[in-house]
């Protein structure tokens, strides 16, 4: 039996080295940079850490990134040219219906593509997030398509897992998200005093909202702490991921803490340029797996 391919846009923040080795098929979203009147347009496909680093570096010397939804044209040629390759099964992954219309535009491709190829069977999955949340519903996809599961045992699977992932997002400060739209210029607001980090999280819609704030990153680290106690990391096939914004002491730091109380070791990436353009540097998120649905 043929094994279906996964397939994602760049919103999932994985590394080159797992896309290479998975052989997922990667939909690069694009931004552009300006600075000193200058506007560079990049793809969101970056092969090696130190590029990770120097972006959130532009940024902090007053760079300004912006960002652009995966188009229609976009899709359409990504699907495309698996089905010319002779795909048949597709699981994809976009980012949240909450931020953006990008799995409508995508299932709108994937149809127009199954008129020339109708062997193309593409199925989408709304990550209901963005970063590594949506990184970790394509991990998990890769797992099941290596174990044999068929492309709807897959999409069944994955599609129950976006709501029972919680999240702690702590943000520097709320300027790029209110920048690009996330959130809105009240909400902003919370995070204008000085030292006071707005603490994120998705909503069941897949939305962000600001759910509390708190002073310092000391202060952050106990908050996640603490909502991990309210809603313990699952066992089986157990799930925590730290993601920052060039932030990787702090990031090092929270994964110590979880790891003393989880037994367990994180995985710490760094988050990509699309997504980081709208947190900005300097922050740092953690994500788990639970029983319970989340709540915020």
């Amino acid at each position: 039996m043929n094994k279906f391919i996964v397939s994602t846009d760049s919103t999932a923040d994985l590394y080159a080295d797992y896309i290479r080795a998975h052989d997922v098929r990667l939909a690069p979203l694009t931004f552009t940079i300006e600075k000193d009147g200058a506007v560079t347009e990049y793809q969101d496909n970056f092969t090696e850490y130190a590029q990770y680093v120097d972006f959130f570096a532009q940024l902090r010397r007053k760079a300004t990134a912006h960002t652009s939804m995966l188009n229609y044209d976009a899709h359409y040629s990504h699907f495309l040219k698996m089905a010319e390759e002779g795909a048949g099964d597709v699981l994809h992954f976009t980012i949240s219906s909450g931020l953006a219309s990008t799995i409508n535009v995508a299932r709108q491709a994937a149809a127009d593509v199954r008129k020339l190829y109708p062997a193309f069977n593409l199925r989408v999955v709304d990550s209901l997030a963005a970063t590594i949340g949506q990184g970790e519903l394509v991990y998990e996809a890769v797992r099941l398509r290596d174990a044999g599961k068929t492309l709807d045992e897959a999409y069944d699977a994955v599609s129950a897992l976006p709501l029972h992932i919680q999240y702690v997002i702590a943000a520097n400060d709320l300027f790029y998200l209110q920048r690009g739209g996330r959130v809105s210029a009240a909400a902003a607001l919370v995070g204008s005093a000085l030292g006071v980090k707005p603490i994120l999280s998705f909503t069941q819609d897949g939305k962000l909202s600001v759910i509390d704030k708190v002073r310092g990153m000391k202060k952050v680290f106990a908050y996640a702490l603490e909502k991990m106690e309210k809603f313990n990391p699952v066992e089986e096939g157990r799930v925590i991921h730290i993601v920052h914004t060039d932030a990787e002491k702090d990031a090092a730091e929270l994964a110590e803490k979880i790891e003393e109380r989880w037994h367990f070791r994180p995985e710490v990436t760094i988050m990509g340029p699309v997504i980081g353009t709208h947190v900005g540097p300097g922050a740092v998120a953690v994500i788990w797996k639970t029983a319970e649905t989340r709540q915020d």
